[in-house]
Order: structure tokens, then C-alpha cells, then sequence
């Protein structure tokens, strides 16, 4: 399974997921609006993380009259480990460099 890369406004999208319950997904508008990103930004992501298994998606059965029915987003049970620890890494790897520059100074 790939890693997606990991820019920031993926990790953005990630974080959103993460934080998300599985009672209540959230949807494409609400994780555009969370992770403060546009909808031309966030759906190439998600179709990118559900590309490679790391996301899942519902249609909502009941829409409300007037708009269409909205699409629930939920990591996979190995795409929540694999964004965990590839976020984790990516925060170590941040944490090592930044002690580096400051052991510099």
C-alpha cells in the first residue's frame, strides 16, 4: 500500500479524519471546512486516500430535500493506522530536526 505524500493540505484532510467518530463521519463539505481547504483542494485528496484503500465512503441515505445526498468519508481500519504512524513519523522526523537547529544555535 502507498503513502500518499504527505503536503498540508493532506495532512490537513488527515487530521480531520482522525479526529472524526465513526457515529458521526463527516462529510465532504464539513471536512473542507475543518481542515479550512476548498472543495478543488480536498476531493482530489480523498479520492487519492480512497485510491489506496486508506478511506471509505457512504452516500447518505435520507438527503435532505433540495441538495444532494451528502457522501460520509471514514478511514479504513488499516488507513487509520497508516496515517497515525505515518503522521507520527513525520512529526518525529519534524521533532529531530528542529532539537538539530536548536542544538546549533
Amino acid at each position: 500500500m502507498a503513502i500518499p505524500r504527505l503536503t498540508k493540505p493532506t495532512i490537513g484532510v488527515l487530521e480531520v479524519l482522525l479526529a472524526a467518530s465513526s457515529d458521526d463521519p463527516p462529510w465532504g463539505l464539513s471536512i473542507c471546512m475543518d481542515a479550512d481547504l476548498g472543495s478543488g483542494t480536498v476531493y482530489p485528496i480523498l479520492d487519492r486516500l480512497h485510491e489506496i484503500g486508506w478511506v471509505t465512503h457512504r452516500d447518505e441515505t435520507t438527503p435532505h430535500p433540495g441538495r444532494p445526498a451528502r457522501r460520509f468519508w471514514e478511514l479504513t481500519g488499516t488507513g487509520r493506522a497508516q496515517a497515525q504512524a505515518a503522521l507520527d513519523a513525520r512529526r518525529a522526523r519534524r521533532g529531530w530536526r528542529q532539537s538539530l537547529a536548536g542544538g546549533a544555535a
